[in-house]
Order: C-alpha cells, then sequence, then structure tokens
C-alpha cells in the first residue's frame, strides 16, 4: 500500500497562504476564531497533513495551492496601499499629457515596491507574530494566520474612513460595533477600497490642478496669438515637464503618497 507524499515546507507555507487567504473573505477580524474549529481544522489537517484525517496526494495539493493563488491579487488590491498609489501615478501621467510614459509595466512595478515599502511596518509585525512562530512551530498554522488577520485588520482599519465603513455596516445590517476589533471583514474590505478609491482621487485633483492652469494659459497665448491650428497640447508639453522635473516632481509624488497613509 503506497502513502501520499508528503508536501515540503516551502508548499506547505505557500498553502497556508492560500487558505489564509480563502480564510479572510469569509470570516471576521479574528479569523480563526470566526471559523468552526472543527471545520477549520479539517482543512488545516488537509493541507498540512496533521491530525487523522486522510492527506490529499501531492498533485491535488498544488492543484488546491494554485486555485487560492488566483486570490492573491485581489488581495493585494482590497487589503493594501496599491490602490492608492497606483491611481494616482496615473492620474499624474494623464495630467502630464504623456499617454504611454512611463509604460503600464514601469507604473505597477513602482506601484508594487512602494507598497511593499508603505507595508513595511505591517509585513514586520507579520514576520514577527506570525511567520516566523510558524516556521519555528512554535504556533499552529490556524493561530498563525488570525496573528496575520490582525495585522493585516489593522492597517486598514486605520485608513478607512468612518462615514465609509457606517455606510458598509448599514448595508450589510451590522449593528454598532462596539470596537475597532469587532469590525468584520466582509464590512472592512468595501469599505476601505472605497476610501481609498476616494482619497487617491482627491490627490488626483490636486495633481491635476497646476498641469491644468498651463494647458490653459498657453491656449490662451495661442489664440491670442492667431495660432489656432498649432495644438496647445503640444506646446505646453515641454512646460509640463519642465516644470515637474524643476520641482523634482516623483521625489515629491513618492514622499506624499508615503506620508498619506496611516499605520494600523
Amino acid at each position: 500500500m503506497t502513502h501520499s507524499a508528503r508536501p515540503s515546507r516551502p508548499v506547505r507555507h505557500f498553502m497556508t497562504l492560500g487558505l489564509g487567504v480563502l480564510l479572510l473573505l469569509l470570516s471576521a477580524p479574528g479569523f480563526a476564531q470566526a471559523a468552526e474549529p472543527s471545520a477549520l481544522g479539517g482543512i488545516l489537517s488537509l493541507a498540512g497533513g496533521g491530525g487523522d484525517t486522510p492527506e490529499l496526494s501531492l498533485s491535488l495539493q498544488l492543484l488546491l495551492l494554485l486555485s487560492l493563488l488566483t486570490l492573491l491579487p485581489s488581495v493585494l488590491l482590497m487589503m493594501t496601499a496599491f490602490v492608492r498609489i497606483i491611481i494616482v501615478l496615473s492620474i499624474l501621467r494623464q495630467a502630464i499629457g504623456l499617454q504611454q510614459t512611463p509604460p503600464n509595466q514601469l507604473l505597477v512595478g513602482l506601484s508594487l515596491f512602494l507598497t511593499f515599502f508603505v507595508m513595511q511596518p505591517a509585513l514586520a509585525d507579520i514576520n514577527r507574530t506570525a511567520l516566523q512562530p510558524f516556521v519555528t512551530d512554535s504556533i499552529s498554522a490556524e493561530a498563525a494566520i488570525g496573528n496575520a488577520g490582525d495585522v493585516l485588520h489593522g492597517f486598514m482599519l486605520a485608513n478607512t474612513r468612518k462615514a465609509d465603513l457606517s455606510l458598509f455596516a448599514d448595508l450589510a445590517g451590522e449593528a454598532p460595533f462596539a470596537g475597532a476589533q469587532d469590525v468584520p471583514m466582509r464590512v472592512l474590505m468595501p469599505a476601505f477600497a472605497t476610501s481609498e478609491l476616494k482619497t487617491a482621487f482627491q490627490i488626483g485633483i490636486l495633481l491635476f490642478l497646476p498641469f491644468l492652469i498651463i494647458d490653459l494659459v498657453v491656449a490662451t497665448v495661442l489664440m491670442a496669438l492667431g495660432m489656432m491650428m498649432v495644438s496647445p497640447v503640444m506646446i505646453a508639453l515641454p512646460f509640463k515637464l519642465m516644470l515637474f522635473v524643476a520641482v523634482d516632481g516623483w521625489a515629491l509624488v513618492m514622499a506624499s503618497l508615503a506620508q498619506s497613509f496611516a499605520s494600523g
């Protein structure tokens, strides 16, 4: 009788991360505490091979892992600083008048690295309270998922407007919360995303105004000179680039974005 292959530790870690994402989407801020202990134990047992539950074969475990990893882009968008950063940088490119410069791949990469920079305190807390204790077998996977979820919950709550939180709480039919930790993820995640969109557009408006003034001045001058056939966009673009470079615009935008986030 052959036994199913036991996954290596890196595979177990990725599977635990994927399961954590699934639990994160379905449970309250305590994650593991809000789920049924028996059901949660069965899921983790299938993923990690613990307990008396029969293990899945390695091929099925890898298939489950790859399926759960498809949720990670949604987690990146819904639970980190990425949304605000990528929207502001895209609006900035439009305000300058550049259609494909910087290219989309560069904006996404820059947004990812700035997201990691902004999220560094939260990532350090997750590493200290969840990842390292789990790697050293000090805590269970269930406890590690709960600790990581609490850190992300705090970051999201610190950057969510109370009005947006109240809106989605009313839509979900939730009673007033006794404390911040009582806000469930199914309310906090859409409220956080909505709040980030509003903040990103507010920053984008402030970035757009000086470039809009340059466009208006150039268009007015060309009209006064009778140069109707000359495109104001082509004339204004060098002036907008010179202004942006003169004030060290990229450094100002990056610093302002990084400082606009509140720590959890």
